[in-house]
């Protein structure tokens, strides 16, 4: 399993910005297989965590064109700074699930 940490500085948050999030959302579940996907905002930092199956599927989804667009709106109003780490999972942990 693999997953992508995005970590970002935000900016400017519009109702497009929303209506982009749920579409990167679907996408990711829909057409590439995302298996979970998490984001948490306080204050101007923000992180999203989503798990995959594999790293084809990352690469796959990164280079679709709506996600280009959202890089593209992302890089120049929506956050100030950001980075991206794709990591491979080793082992995982549960309890009470």
């Amino acid at each position: 399993m693999f997953a992508v940490i995005f970590k970002a500085k935000t900016g400017e948050q519009d109702s497009q910005y929303a209506e982009m999030v749920k579409v990167m959302r679907d996408l990711a579940f829909e057409k590439y297989g995302c298996l979970d996907f998490i984001a948490v905002t306080e204050g101007d930092q923000e992180i999203a965590i989503s798990y995959w199956n594999a790293e084809e599927d990352i690469q796959n989804w990164h280079k679709d064109s709506q996600h280009s667009l959202a890089q593209q709106f992302g890089r120049e109003k929506w956050y100030a700074s950001y980075t991206v780490q794709v990591v491979e999972v080793k082992r995982q942990y549960s309890f009470n699930e």
